[in-house]
């Protein structure tokens, strides 16, 4: 429950919100200062001091804040600044420090949930076109989610699938219950029209991230014929009713030159997604196609060309593969997040598929204390070499071994995977990129000595 203190923090942190409204240039750095206040671990400094100095720069992510002040609904901005800054970031951020000290495991700053398993297409690669299309969380339960992940300060919330859009009528029911959080869903974005559009202006609190894999041609060799001219619909609208919307992208052997090339970053500008989040493909399933993983080439000119981009485009970016300098490893394990699939199976991660808990049997906090885990809370990084985070793609003997000692199950019902069998499509791969990520490493090593 929250404590008098925070309720007071609440209420004048959102008081800052109506103070944002305009003049960005003159409140701004008044209320990074306003913030710093009441951050009293200390957790946000660094991005406190970010913001600081792209104010000051007047560079490409100052061009970005101005963006979110003209693209967006002012409803819409305001509501996000309170949920995902005061309550997800300052409140939330110092309840969930307290509680990982208190009961020595992972607290999670957000929670990936399948609403469905369900999906209206059928992608190459991905797992979910092979699940059982049957599975769903009942509301009840996703509702007692959100309950007990606020208890811990968790007040982001990320809804996956399937397509979590199969589901429209529940999402904006949680959304409305829950208006002090952000929700947020990875969506193949062709359920979004007109009349969903104003539901999400309704709410304000319900951000689309759209499921894209380049242009059309790339796009629509994996998610299917016509799908891109689909999405760029629902861009459209989204972008004319100024609604906060990002944009997911999936780098493989066969699209990364796309992905990576400033045509594509400008593209997704112009369409008015205000962030953008990168994956790499990973061969998860007994069906997964390993030659779609990204060569080590491919992955370096990734974390070239998107580090290029935070430096020259109005656009937000996360590398979930090679950002490990920035978060220090591997995110997964409740560590920043996890994952709950439509049988209520708690995973660490959405890429992996284990479990020994399922919300339907144990609290989130039985199952961040359970033996799975416990692994990842012990295991964290995974490597010293933080651009080799991820204990499947860059230390698969790091997840065979956990999977093994916590006697986690395959939760693919349909066409269980053993981890030997998981972990042999990735053990070249992540030799081979070992070779390219110690230079890369080395290099910044160097470079940050000569700074100190």
């Amino acid at each position: 429950m929250n404590s008098l203190l925070e309720n007071v923090e609440k209420f004048g942190l959102t008081k800052m919100a109506n103070y944002l409204q305009s003049d960005p240039d003159k409140h701004m750095p008044i209320v990074i200062n306003w913030l710093e206040k009441f951050d009293l671990k200390h957790i946000h400094t660094n991005s406190f001091q970010a913001f600081r100095n792209f104010l000051e720069r007047k560079d490409n992510w100052y061009d970005l804040m101005h963006m979110v002040y003209s693209d967006i609904d002012p409803s819409i901005r305001k509501t996000f600044f309170v949920n995902f800054f005061v309550n997800g970031g300052v409140v939330g951020g110092q309840r969930q420090s307290e509680l990982r000290e208190k009961h020595k495991c992972n607290i999670p700053w957000a929670i990936l949930m399948d609403p469905t398993s369900a999906c209206n297409l059928r992608c190459k690669g991905c797992w979910a076109a092979d699940y059982n299309h049957a599975l769903n969380l009942s509301i009840e339960t996703m509702d007692s989610i959100i309950k007990q992940g606020k208890e811990f300060g968790v007040y982001t919330y990320i809804l996956s699938g399937g397509e979590p859009l199969v589901r429209k009528k529940d999402v904006i029911q949680l959304c409305k219950k829950h208006s002090d959080s952000t929700f947020m869903a990875f969506t193949n974005a062709t359920l979004i029209d007109e009349e969903f559009a104003e539901e999400i202006l309704q709410v304000k609190n319900f951000i689309p991230i759209v499921s894209i894999e380049g242009f059309e041609k790339e796009t629509d060799m994996r998610r299917g014929e016509g799908t891109f001219n689909k999405i760029v619909t629902a861009m459209d609208i989204m972008r004319k009713k100024k609604i906060l919307f990002g944009f997911s992208t999936c780098y493989h052997k066969y699209n990364t030159d796309v992905i990576g090339s400033e045509e594509y970053i400008d593209f997704t500008i112009e369409k008015g997604c205000k962030f953008g989040w990168f994956f790499t493909y990973i061969p998860v399933g007994m069906d997964a196609i390993p030659d779609l993983i990204a060569t080590p080439e491919q992955r370096e000119y990734m974390y070239r060309k998107i580090r290029e981009y935070r430096k020259t485009k109005p656009l937000f970016t996360l590398d979930f593969w090679n950002d490990g300098d920035y978060s220090n490893g591997c995110i997964a394990g409740g560590r920043k997040y996890l994952h709950i699939n439509a049988n209520g199976d708690i995973e660490p991660c959405a890429f992996i598929h284990y479990a020994d808990s399922n919300i339907k049997d144990k609290t989130l906090l039985e199952a961040l204390k359970s033996p799975l885990f416990m692994e990842y809370h012990k295991g964290q990084p995974f490597n010293k070499n933080m651009y080799r985070p991820c204990p499947l793609l860059d230390n698969p003997e790091k997840l065979q071994e956990m999977v093994h000692r916590s006697n986690a199950k395959s939760t693919d019902m349909g066409n269980p995977e053993d981890v030997d069998h998981l972990v042999s499509k990735t053990i070249n791969p992540a030799q081979k990129w070992a070779q390219k990520a110690d230079k890369l490493w080395q290099q910044r090593e160097v470079k940050n000595k000569k700074n100190s």
